[in-house]
């Protein structure tokens, strides 16, 4: 009976200690906002000076806080993308299209991708940027703003500069290690 506890004891203990090194999922959080919430003001584009004003465009376009975890084994560089999928009548809008970062970034701080940056290598978004370009989102129902960052075993200055989001998902083909999204709501304030 003793020898029998101890084997079931030890049996436990493998199986708890095989949980804890088991390696954490790759996830992707916001501190500027939570999965599936309304994002701040903030967020939302702006009008330039001097272009048709937009009056859907209500904010600093101050882009949020990223950060990543748990990334994947062979990874050699991050991708970036951010869709509104309700947008152009259900065409989507690319709000962000990035790549070439390097496997030791794990976060963006508030604003930093709002702007070019040598931390990334700029696509071209719907709005034809390449850096973050918030939501000019309608009044009405809000549109969900998916941001996914996608683990790749492509070496950071194998993608040239200016892909399309559909010339980046061609290249990433049979490239990609692992993905995690995060989604953001945002429509125009009353």
């Amino acid at each position: 009976m003793h020898s029998r506890i101890l084997i079931i004891l030890g049996a436990a203990a493998l199986l708890s200690s095989a949980a804890f090194s088991a390696p954490a999922p790759f996830a992707l959080t916001s501190a500027t906002f939570k999965d599936g919430t309304m994002m701040p003001q903030k967020v939302a584009n702006m009008n330039a000076p001097g272009a048709n004003p937009n009056p859907n465009c209500v904010g600093q376009n101050v882009s949020p806080q990223l950060s990543w975890s748990g990334t994947p084994d062979g990874t050699k560089s991050f991708a970036f993308t951010m869709v509104d999928p309700e947008g152009r009548g259900g065409l989507g809008v690319f709000h962000w299209v990035a790549y070439g970062i390097a496997p030791t970034t794990t976060s963006f701080a508030e604003g930093e991708i709002s702007k070019a940056s040598d931390k990334y290598v700029g696509g071209k978004s719907t709005q034809g940027v390449g850096n973050y370009s918030g939501p000019c989102t309608p009044p009405g129902s809000p549109h969900h703003y998916t941001f996914m960052v996608i683990a790749t075993d492509l070496d950071t200055k194998d993608l040239p500069a200016g892909l399309t989001l559909p010339e980046l998902q061609a290249k990433l083909d049979k490239h990609v290690k692992g993905a995690a999204g995060l989604v953001g709501l945002f429509v125009k304030p009353q």
